[in-house]
Order: C-alpha cells, then structure tokens, then sequence
C-alpha cells in the first residue's frame, strides 16, 4: 500500500522574479539622484577641466589636459599636497593617541566623568567660524597664547605665531586637533566597551598588568575603529578648507595652504575655473586612492586557529574563553607565546571571533603542538 505525498503548497503572493524587479523599482527613485546629482556633476567637472574658462563667458576655449599639466608644473599645488599630506599624518597620529588615552581614562572608575566626556566632546561641536576669531587673535604677538608663554617662564618663545610660515601651519594643526579630538573619543570609547571582559580578566589572571593589557589585549582589538579614525582623518584633510581659510586665508605665503583653499582660490578670486577644475578632478583621484590604500590596509588578515607558541612570526597567539587564535601582530607576539598559556582540550576550538578560524578548525585539529 503506497502513501500518496501530498503536493507542496506554493505561498500566495509574486513570483520570485517578481518581487526582485519589485526590489529594482524602489531602488531606481535613488539611482537616479544618485546619477543626476554625482555622477553628472562629476563629469561635467571632468568636461570643464579641460577648457580655459573663466566661468562666465558663454565661449570656452578647449585646451585638452593643459590645465593639468599647468597643475602639474605648479609648485604652490606641490605645497599645498605637502600640507595636506603631513595634516593627514599629524592630525591622525595626534587624535587616535588623545582619543584612546582619554576613552581608557574614562572606562575607569573615575569621579564627574560624565562631565569629562562634555568637555573633550564640545570642541567637535563649535563651528569653524566661531572659533576662527578667536584662535586669531590668540595667536596674534600681544595675544593671550604670548601671554601665557610669559607667565609660565617661557618667554623666550614669544612671536607672531600666524605671522611666520614655520608655526603657522603649526597653529592650524593644533586647532584641528582640538576641534577633532572628541570623534576618535567616541570612538574609541563605544569600541572599548564593546570588548569581552572576559578576556581582560585571562589576561590579568595570567599576571598581565595595564599596560600590557592595554598594548597587546585592548589595542590590537581596536584596529578597526583606529582604521574608521584614519579614513575620517584622511577624507578631512583633503577636503580642508575652513580653518585655514578663516585663520590665515592660506598665508603667510602659502605656507598654511591645502587642496581646498587652492581651488577656491583659483575659482573664486582669480577666476580660473577650469584649472581649478582640474585640481578638484585630482582632489577626488587622491580621494578615492586615500579610500582603496585604508580599506586594505584596515582588511583584517586571515587567521589560523593553532596550538600555542606556532603561529607565524608576524602573528600573536590571541586566547579567548574558546580557544586560541593567531592574529595579525607584529610586537607582542613574543610576549603572548613565552607568557600565555591555553586551559587543556581548548586549543583545538574554532576561535571564538575570526569567521576564518571557524573554517580552520580542521587545520588546528591536524596541527602538530608546539
């Protein structure tokens, strides 16, 4: 006696194809601002880097790629690359240490640390135009930043801060940092939350004190957030334009210049619209070459899920409650193998974190011990 299967019940409703051009629908709206917005002005920014124009005659003069090669062959574009890349270097080095050192401080069981976070937050929050004013006339040579150099014995150090190319883009620097500290902070502290506390008790039991529970269990874990830091540090330095345009308008003979003010210079004041045309095409080339060299940069490499003390020289054996885990270290992989060790039967686990330790496992398993 056989048994007849009943038919599979099909669910009311569109067909798969259906729903998917359902899907496309929705999205077109989207698309479409998306390419009448950026992409057509993209490439109308492309079509008049190619032309003399001044913006306002009816007539421009097609010259090809001169404008770029008059970009090229021009040193104050040189100077303000050079400004701007070294921005990018200090300005990122300087907040993602203030950050994480004030996201640590706070994570501790400090007194009034709500208004702390207040007080390294308010900066991002005061417009470039309100504190312009006033950070030029601090720095002026009877302003209050003398003033002070005077009080504290330091009087020696007195000078027109925005007056001399050596410290002008000193100055610019240090307001950018002021203003900019308070986002690596948050950062930095929602990321340090977020950890497992589970692993920084391992540590300590292991006879880890702070500091090496900050630089070999804490900070290797924060890479992406320091990575989100860069990409923000990076996308402000080239599109940077207000703070030395309301400070000291790019001088004193460019030496405080960057990519923005250069191309307002150029397209407002000096009428070169197709030149500065050119420069905002190779501002957007370096922004998209700044997003690609970060975001491999910050790809977290493959690990492998090993017995202690065989992973690679450039790895550092990671313990979590799970097992162990190699992962991309260059300094304190030393440390974690002479000084770390795995509880028994938990170093053939799949690491607990790394989606590439779980498809590993079979190779931890296989592993010779060290």
């Amino acid at each position: 006696m056989t048994t007849a299967i009943p038919a599979r019940r099909t669910r009311p409703g569109r067909s798969a194809d259906g729903a998917r051009a359902v899907n496309y629908v929705w999205l077109l709206p989207a698309f479409v601002v998306s390419v009448a917005v950026i992409y057509f002005c993209v490439g109308y920014t492309a079509w008049i880097s190619l032309q003399d124009w001044d913006g306002i005659s009816p007539d421009p003069m097609f010259i090809a790629f001169k404008n770029y090669a008059r970009m090229f062959a021009d040193p104050v574009f040189w100077d303000s690359l050079q400004h701007t890349v070294i921005f990018f270097v200090v300005a990122f080095v300087a907040q993602a240490v203030l950050g994480f050192v004030f996201a640590v401080l706070l994570h501790s069981k400090v007194r009034l640390a709500v208004v702390y976070k207040v007080i390294v937050f308010v900066p991002v929050v005061i417009a470039p135009a309100t504190m312009a004013p006033i950070f030029r006339v601090m720095y002026t040579p009877t302003g209050q930043f003398n003033d002070l150099l005077g009080a504290v014995g330091l009087g020696f150090l007195k000078q027109a801060w925005l007056g001399q190319g050596n410290t002008a883009l000193a100055v610019i620097l240090s307001i950018a940092v002021w203003s900019g500290t308070g986002i690596s902070f948050i950062l930095y502290y929602a990321a340090i939350g977020q950890l497992d506390p589970e692993m920084i008790e391992a540590a300590r039991l292991d006879g880890a004190g702070n500091v090496r529970i900050l630089w070999s269990v804490i900070w290797p874990n924060l890479r992406g957030t320091t990575v989100a830091i860069a990409m923000l540090t990076a996308i402000g330095s080239l599109k940077l334009f207000d703070i030395p345009q309301l400070v000291t308008a790019g001088g004193p003979n460019y030496a405080t210049e960057f990519l923005g003010t250069l191309i307002y210079r150029q397209s407002v004041p000096l009428n070169a619209v197709g030149y500065a045309s050119a420069l905002s095409m190779m501002l957007l080339v370096l922004a998209v070459a700044a997003a690609i060299i970060l975001r491999a940069t910050g790809r977290e490499r493959s690990t492998t899920c090993l017995r202690p003390g065989a992973c690679p020289r450039r790895s550092c054996c990671s313990w979590s409650p799970r097992s162990w885990c190699c992962r991309s270290c260059t300094r304190s992989w030393r440390w974690c193998r002479s000084r770390w060790r795995a509880p028994a039967g938990t170093t053939t686990r799949p690491c607990w974190r790394s989606p590439s330790c779980r498809s590993s496992s079979a190779t931890a398993r296989s592993s010779p011990s060290a």
